[in-house]
């Protein structure tokens, strides 16, 4: 495993030990770092290569990766500048390890700037999982997401994201194009053992 800030972001990075696996992206949520999502990476994909970045916008000394004015309320010009920061750091990242386009895994905060790196730069992700995700930006670009596979998990009992606001977010990446599945499961806002089944599911048909 390689730890570096060699590259844009503060990140891990862990090398393919299957050939033909996609890598992943793992994005944290609030107060994440750049482990948190490892172990759930080995889970999903196991043999994947790993690129973990540790956000860079902190929230009460808590790592995020874009500025919000309150809960659900996005500051959605940093959300844009983040989102191009985030791409251009996978850029680099490719570059540096090898590595075609990766597959996104977000969690909350990660999934939300996941869709936003999707709206803006999508040359950059080969798809992603959006766990918890919100809509990132109220009026996004015309975007082509052609075929593009994306997964949405939502939490039934989520107190955090509105239902409609997830449905949203789905509407928006299908009529781009998008290959979106949006399952809703009978969950809050952390993960579940749902999320990690259906996720590696999804990633194993890729």
């Amino acid at each position: 495993m390689t730890t570096t800030t060699e590259l844009s972001f503060i990140h891990r990075f862990i090398p393919a030990s299957e050939p033909g696996r996609p890598p992943l992206l793992l994005l944290h949520g609030t107060g994440g770092n750049e482990d948190d999502l490892l172990p759930l990476g080995r889970m999903l994909s196991p043999g994947s290569a790993q690129l973990s970045p540790r956000g860079k916008v902190l929230e009460g000394g808590m790592p995020r990766f874009f500025r919000r004015l309150a809960e659900g309320v996005f500051d959605e010009e940093d959300v844009r500048r983040r989102a191009h920061e985030l791409a251009d750091f996978i850029v680099e990242a490719r570059d540096a390890y090898g590595l075609p386009a990766p597959v996104a895994v977000g969690f909350s905060n990660g999934a939300n700037i996941a869709a936003a790196v999707l709206q803006l730069r999508p040359e950059a992700l080969s798809g992603a999982a959006l766990i918890r995700a919100m809509v990132p930006l109220a009026q996004p670009p015309a975007v082509d997401l052609t075929g593009k596979p994306v997964l949405i998990l939502s939490g039934a009992s989520d107190p955090i994201i509105p239902a409609g606001n997830a449905n949203r977010l789905a509407f928006l990446l299908k009529e781009a194009g998008a290959d979106v599945q949006h399952q809703i499961l009978p969950v809050g806002h952390g993960l579940s053992q749902g999320d990690v089944s259906l996720t590696k599911a999804w990633i194993d048909q890729l």
